[in-house]
C-alpha cells in the first residue's frame, strides 16, 4: 500500500480530485460563506466589530 502512495500518478489523482472538490465548493457558494466568517473572526480579533 505505501508503494502505491509514492508512485507519481497518486500525487497527480489526489491533486485533481482537491481541485474538483475545491471547484465544487465554489460552484456551491461555499467560498462566500468562508469569507464572511474570516471577515467576522478578523473583525473580533482587531476589536473592530
Amino acid at each position: 500500500m505505501s508503494r502505491l502512495f509514492r508512485s507519481p500518478s497518486a500525487g497527480i489523482c489526489i491533486a485533481v480530485i482537491g481541485l474538483l472538490m475545491m471547484g465544487l465548493g465554489i460552484y456551491r457558494g461555499e467560498m462566500a460563506i468562508v469569507f464572511e466568517k474570516a471577515i467576522n473572526i478578523c473583525m473580533e480579533c482587531i476589536g473592530i466589530g
